[in-house]
């Protein structure tokens, strides 16, 4: 895969990794992050999430030949639960779409490339971008496009879609969006960018799941472990922000007390907040919206 993972160092930095200790990776992807922790393990153990069967796919080949002592788990984030129930020294995520996501224009992500609506993280979800775009209502699809793309011209994005439904394919899709908008703002960035953003987003139900397998993931670091966490644009990193400052702050009840008692006080302490270096911009334009968050459980 041509892109490196970004924030890769960062991450497997702050990780502070032990030889002996268990990690889980909770966006697999193409293996980026999930090779370099593989790498610092001896007798320690790796725990992989993803959804996407190609995903799975390639890096299992790819993680098989740095070691053995990993389990690729195909199942959403939002099941960490259901397949860990013992503490660990640090997880991961690194949130949104991927790169070969991106590229694969046959899975629908891109504006640029003619492809059936798709979206889906998961090929064995029935829901895809098709249903989005031309089964919900006016009403709903601006309710997306301004909560989950921050799009100002969403009611009259909106409007063209339904006026031009049936709409089958990306390009399609993207066309109608560029002629619903003013030509001053088609100049500025594509138009569609922020509605494709909104669409994937309702079509994996990503902001839907993210805050309680946040809590989910915290909930399994042992005393000392870490939680690192890669955003992408300011919807994901609100949320992300939101729990850690919750995790990180004495409980509320604790008030004006002089002395806090021990289990009111914050759980975790901030460790990083860190954004690209201006070297990995150049590489990776990719990364000029990440945002890595770090916390370490205290209690």
């Amino acid at each position: 895969m041509k892109h490196k993972s970004v924030l890769l160092d960062e991450v497997i930095n702050y990780l502070n990794i032990s030889s002996s200790g268990k990690y889980i990776d909770c966006t697999l992807g193409y293996g980026g992050h999930s090779s370099k922790v593989l790498e610092r393990l001896d007798d320690g153990f790796l725990y992989s999430f993803d959804q996407d069967s190609e995903a799975i796919e390639f890096s299992s080949k790819r993680l098989s030949e740095v070691g053995k002592n990993f389990k690729i788990i195909k199942s959403n984030f939002k099941d960490i639960k259901s397949y860990v129930d013992f503490k660990v020294d640090g997880i991961m995520f690194d949130l949104g779409v991927s790169s070969p996501q991106l590229d694969d224009e046959e899975r629908g992500f891109s504006f640029h490339k003619d492809a059936k609506l798709d979206m889906r993280m998961d090929k064995d979800n029935p829901f895809s971008a098709w249903n989005v775009v031309n089964e919900y209502s006016y009403e709903k699809l601006c309710d997306i496009f301004y909560r989950y793309g921050e799009e100002k011209y969403s009611k009259s994005i909106a409007r063209a879609i339904v006026d031009n439904r049936p709409i089958e394919t990306t390009l399609e899709l993207a066309e109608i969006i560029k002629s619903s908008v003013p030509m001053k703002y088609r100049n500025e960035k594509h138009p569609a960018r922020k509605v494709f953003q909104a669409i994937r987003i309702e079509v994996n139900d990503e902001l839907g799941i993210l805050e309680g397998s946040l809590r989910d993931a915290f909930d399994l670091l042992k005393v000392g472990g870490r939680l690192c966490v890669i955003s992408f644009h300011s919807l994901e990193d609100k949320i992300v922000a939101k729990v850690f400052k919750e995790l990180t702050s004495d409980d509320k009840l604790a008030g004006g007390m002089p002395i806090v008692p021990d289990d009111l006080k914050a759980r975790a302490k901030n460790i990083a907040k860190i954004v690209p270096s201006e070297e990995e911009l150049d590489i990776n334009n990719r990364s000029r919206s990440a945002k890595l968050r770090v916390i370490e459980r205290v209690r």
